[in-house]
């Protein structure tokens, strides 16, 4: 599962717009991707919450027809061309990313 933190993701746009060597399309997505599986267990930990509930494959499949095997396998998409460049992510794994949109005061 591909994600990004929303401030990573506008710094990303940022350095890409101000680096002429920055061209073409680019993955704005962490360099840590998460499945589907640790996203639910880790959001459920940030927030104090359990994680038990979990959507059976064929249920899935009856309910998304063919768009089920992108949720049930997703994609490993990775910002590789980003990193090149010489972008650093403040958050690059999903805990801390959470904490810090979901704990703000």
């Amino acid at each position: 599962m591909a994600w990004i933190h929303l401030h990573d993701e506008v710094r990303a746009i940022r350095f890409c717009l101000e680096n002429e060597t920055c061209q073409g399309a680019y993955n704005l997505t962490a360099p840590q991707p998460v499945t589907n599986r640790e996203f639910a267990h880790i959001l459920a930990q940030t927030l104090n919450r359990p994680a038990w509930l979990s959507a059976p494959a064929p249920l899935l499949k009856l309910a998304l027809g063919e768009l089920a095997q992108l949720a049930l396998t997703g994609q490993r998409v990775l910002p590789e061309r980003l990193l090149e460049a010489g972008f650093k992510f403040e958050y690059e794994h999903l805990k801390p990313a959470l904490r810090a949109l979901l704990h703000k005061a």
